[in-house]
């Protein structure tokens, strides 16, 4: 093991971090709310220990496997260790633990809060919290990969083990281009979203932070009613489509760029994700305007919002869906599961694996009648290996362990099975708000600490897809590693 290059790697990352912490603490120093020399600690703490790893001899510059994935978990705990400072040091939540779990919320983007009075909060730490969620979506590493030349050798074990989905591809002969390119395309989306909210009257802080939480796919707000604190249309549209838009794989955009339209909409697993989310708004608004709603267009807008939102993995909420029937709840379920495109910022399962999923089951069905035939599952036209299809295999069973594992532990809180549920596919998919105990009208401060603490596992796990965590913690493979 190189310890040196992973402490190395894990120095520049403190640094990248003490930079992103500036815009909150210039904005303490502006809105003069007290909460300016939490952000100035933290830096400084976050700077020197940052720069005192990054001196750190690195002996070989290749980043093997295993440096990988110690790199990529060891970088996002640390992030996030540091990261909570500013809410534990302004008393912005009770318990350094529940501080953490805000803060890996964030990181993870997924939305889940213990904070009940959110516009009880600074400027400062209202924007951090929001900011977290756009350096996460597209992830920590590739933010310093993009910045960091130093980075770069062999930094494509950083990039596959960060990125989301079961497969991570260069659209660039460099990872550094590559990684350039996609911030690039992020950072147009991002700008764009925040035009339009300020033309449809939000403010300029409220625009930046809702357009971090909306194509970071995060969620946090500055109202505790979240978006449905405004009660505008209009801005319930531009994030609805722009949640729409976050859920999308970002390469897929490159692509347009190229002028490559059709080979866009081509894309089989953009395909799914639009029928899959077109099937559940048409549901749930006919379910919604026969039981609920007297006006079908709300209830599509409304139907629309939520579906973006939760299959999106990005927890906004304009109504209380809890109040909604139980077909519309089960549909916000499976959405939940299911979650956005690879290589989004959205979470969940990931639409490209429910897709390989629906193959490999018609591919079976096919054998049946015809045992020895060989048929290869395609995606694209693109024979998918042997191994990516037995890590789908692999991920989906080790999903489903994990989740009826973990709402096992969390009923012994004494909550409802579909709280147990909702609040365990809420956090491993880094969504947010759940059902009843964690609705949108809720927040997770009803858990003990020991549950909130799990719960800040999950997140983890679920954003850095289950196995880079997991390989982690099994080192006698290592001895293995080719």
């Amino acid at each position: 093991m190189n310890y040196g290059i992973i402490i190395k790697v894990i120095g520049y990352v403190l640094l990248v971090e003490s930079v992103l912490l500036l815009p909150s603490f210039f904005i303490g120093l502006y809105t003069g709310e007290g909460d300016a020399a939490a952000f100035g600690i933290t830096i400084l703490l976050t700077l020197v220990i940052g720069f005192f790893l990054s001196r750190m001899k690195k002996g070989d510059s290749i980043i093997s496997i295993r440096e990988g994935l110690s790199i990529v978990s060891l970088s996002w705990i640390f992030v996030s260790l540091f990261g909570a400072l500013p809410l534990y040091l302004t008393k912005s939540t009770s318990t350094y633990i529940n501080a953490l779990f805000e803060i890996v919320s964030g990181f993870t983007t997924t939305g889940a809060t213990v904070i009940s009075d959110v516009e009880g909060l600074t400027h400062g730490i209202l924007f951090w919290r929001s900011f977290t969620h756009w350096v996460g979506g597209m992830g920590i590493l590739v933010f310093s990969l993009a910045l960091l030349p130093a980075l770069g050798v062999g930094g494509f074990q950083l990039y596959k083990y960060e990125s989301p989905g079961p497969v991570a591809g260069k659209i660039a002969p460099k990872l550094k281009n590559t990684a350039k390119i996609l911030y690039t395309i992020y950072l147009g989306i991002t700008i764009l979203e925040v035009i339009l909210l300020r033309i449809g009257g939000m403010s300029i802080f409220d625009s930046l932070v809702y357009t971090f939480g909306t194509v970071g796919t995060g969620g946090f707000a500055t109202k505790n009613l979240s978006v449905g604190a405004y009660n505008s249309t209009y801005i319930h549209l531009i994030i609805a489509i722009f949640m729409t838009i976050s859920g999308v794989n970002f390469s897929n955009y490159y692509l347009l760029l190229k002028g490559k339209v059709k080979d866009f909409l081509r894309d089989e697993e953009f395909k799914l994700y639009i029928a899959i989310l077109v099937i559940a708004i048409v549901a749930m608004a006919l379910n919604l305007y026969a039981t609920t709603y007297d006006n079908l267009g709300t209830a599509f807008r409304d139907s629309y919002f939520q579906a973006a939102s939760i299959m999106t993995t990005t927890g906004y909420s304009t109504v209380d869906f809890n109040l909604w029937s139980a077909f519309n709840k089960l549909i916000l379920l499976v959405l939940m599961v299911i979650g956005g495109s690879a290589g989004s910022t959205a979470g969940g399962m990931k639409v490209i694996r429910i897709l390989i999923l629906f193959k490999m089951v018609k591919r079976e069905v096919m054998k049946i009648f015809h045992p020895r035939a060989v048929v290869p599952i395609k995606v694209g036209g693109k024979i998918i290996p042997n191994e990516t299809v037995s890590s789908i295999h692999s991920f989906t069973a080790l999903y489903m362990i994990i989740f009826i594992v973990s709402t096992i532990l969390i009923s012994l809180e004494g909550i409802d099975i579909e709280s147990a549920i909702s609040s365990v596919a809420a956090t491993l998919s880094n969504i947010g708000p759940g059902l009843n105990f964690v609705g949108p009208a809720s927040n997770f401060g009803g858990f003990s600490q020991i549950s909130i603490f799990y719960f800040t596992i999950l997140m983890l796990l679920g954003r850095l897809e289950l196995y880079t965590i997991f390989a982690l913690i099994v080192p006698k493979k290592w001895s293995n590693e080719y």
